[in-house]
């Protein structure tokens, strides 16, 4: 099969980075589905991922943790899918990825891709939407809409036009009551905020507390920091509501003064979308729930793809540009690809 990878963490820019290669098809056992790869997206992951970890000697390292495709095979313990089932799935950061024609992925952790959606505006949902309602609900323990429940709750997503960002802005806009704020700093960047259904934008460059007060607004209860959070920490903690919660996904590069919290009773928040997968947790199935729930929301018309480019088919010439562009920090919604030539 063909597949994407590589045998050493390089550069970018190195054209050794990313490689097209040919491997074996996998097979399928246990809750594995062999899922033909119809088309990828790009996360930050991907090229955290290649820089830090290398393969053993000898062997290929596979990138990529989106997919939508079809089953064409299913493992002996299999109960939810069927051979021909069109699937998209995050996967799991421990096995090989989806840079490759054929994939294995633990049934658990993958739904039934929403019918409205082309393969391509579908491959660019599933990683972040996972990531956007475990942040919502299982970290900052948002309060889902009812019909009586008075708006109390004021969100603030730094970050927002990115990946995990635009689907996070569209579900806390649809499945809670809260105030949501979200942060840009280029035109481009906050009309994309603005027209997923986002209630206020703020810039992220400037004064948080002179921005909220621009809009009208003293605090807020629920931070979640998808970028930069070492630079954007201290300012966050003073426009915190008191017993307020802050919740973060990157890695900050220098060490977080957590004391800061502590006067105000704020909660600290990890979200790492793959911890479910990588410990076989007893709720691992809760990812696959999302995903169908999310589909859900899709086909009704409530969320709509965050693809924000299709860089054509899976190859490396592509999946390097890719790479480049995601670590500009810069791309807006999401990167996606293909098909493979």
């Amino acid at each position: 099969m063909k597949a994407v990878g590589y045998t050493e963490s390089l550069d970018i820019e190195n054209p050794d980075s990313l490689i097209d290669i040919e491997l074996p098809r996998p097979e399928a056992h246990g809750h594995d589905l062999l899922v033909r790869v119809s088309a990828i997206s790009v996360n930050p992951v991907d090229a955290k991922v290649r820089k830090r970890a290398a393969p053993e000697e000898g062997s290929y390292k596979i990138l990529g943790w989106d997919a939508v495709g079809e089953v064409i095979a299913i493992g002996d313990e299999v109960s939810a899918f069927k051979k021909g089932d069109r699937v998209w799935y995050a996967g799991d950061v421990t096995r090989d990825g989806t840079n490759a024609e054929y994939h294995l992925v633990d049934e658990r952790i993958v739904g039934k891709a929403p019918e409205s959606l082309s393969d391509a505006e579908a491959a660019a949902i599933p990683l972040t939407s996972v990531t956007a309602l475990e942040l919502l609900f299982d970290r900052l323990g948002l309060k889902e809409a009812s019909e009586n429940e008075a708006e109390q709750e004021r969100l603030l997503i730094v970050g927002a036009a990115g990946g995990v960002g635009s689907i996070m802005v569209q579900l806390a806009a649809q499945l809670t009551n809260a105030t949501v704020i979200g942060t840009a700093s280029r035109p481009e960047s906050e009309k994309w905020i603005m027209d997923l259904g986002a209630d206020h934008v703020i810039n992220h460059s400037k004064s948080f507390s002179e921005e909220l007060k621009r809009i009208g607004v003293n605090d807020v209860t629920h931070v979640a920091c998808l970028n930069h959070t070492d630079q954007h920490f201290e300012p966050l903690v003073e426009i915190i509501a008191p017993q307020g919660k802050f919740a973060l996904i990157d890695d900050p590069a220098s060490m977080l003064d957590v004391i800061k919290l502590k006067l105000k009773s704020i909660s600290l928040h990890w979200e790492l979308m793959f911890t479910r997968s990588m410990f076989q947790t007893d709720d691992m199935g809760k990812q696959g729930d999302m995903l169908n729930r999310v589909a859900e929301l899709i086909d009704a018309g409530n969320i709509r793809t965050t693809l924000g480019a299709h860089y054509g088919t899976i190859c490396a010439d592509n999946l390097r540009r890719a790479h480049r562009d995601i670590e500009s920090g810069k791309s807006i919604g999401k990167i996606v690809l293909e098909g493979f030539s």
